[in-house]
């Protein structure tokens, strides 16, 4: 293999690091109502705001959601191509419900709730109805993730398996094994839920 160098790059590009963050733009009316509820949702804190701008931080970076005012939108088309959601990952499953009820006091409910295999997740709208996953690992490694997927299980159903929060609440507060909870419960075929 040739190591690239400035004079002869390659085709195959160097791939970054990670995700850095996420920029939403909003119309003038959803400016304030889109930085309250990813505050809220992420337990976010301003790293910097004003009239038109507000970049959002919930860790270490200085900023991981942005949203800019820009006045000349008209609201977001649901039918039209574009991105279909921003997914945020939880440590555990404890901590993924625990985010479930808090939202939940908030008046955030999730609109699909479901098991992909290699993750639990829920997917929530927002003010100006993007979508936001929030789910957890259901490996333990990368590994065992990418075996699930190359599965017949997941070659049937890629889409995963629906669950009720609640229920999934009830059988974490009664002690049932979480690995016993994060294993997907086959439906047979499956393909794209619409929305």
């Amino acid at each position: 293999m040739v190591t690239p160098t400035f004079s002869k790059p390659g085709k195959a590009v160097t791939k970054p690091i990670s995700l850095a963050h996420v920029v939403l733009k909003t119309t003038s009316s959803n400016f304030k109502p889109m930085r309250d509820f990813y505050l809220t949702f992420l337990g976010a804190e301003i790293a910097y705001e004003n009239s038109d701008l507000a970049f959002l931080s919930y860790d270490s970076e200085h900023h991981r959601i942005a949203i800019v005012k820009m006045p000349d939108l008209k609201p977001r088309d649901p039918k039209a191509s574009g991105l279909f959601h921003t997914a945020f990952t939880f440590a555990s499953f404890n901590d993924l419900t625990l985010a479930y009820l808090q939202r939940k006091e908030n008046g955030m409910l999730p609109f699909w709730c479901v098991n992909h295999g290699p993750t639990t997740s829920m997917y929530y709208h927002d003010p100006d109805g993007n979508d936001i996953e929030t789910q957890v690992d259901n490996f333990a490694t990368a590994d065992e993730a990418n075996a699930f997927m190359r599965s017949k299980f997941f070659k049937m159903n890629p889409i995963g398996t629906d669950f009720d929060p609640e229920d999934l609440l009830r059988r974490l507060e009664a002690g049932e094994d979480e690995g016993v909870i994060k294993k997907r419960v086959e439906i047979g075929r499956r393909g794209p839920p619409a929305f």
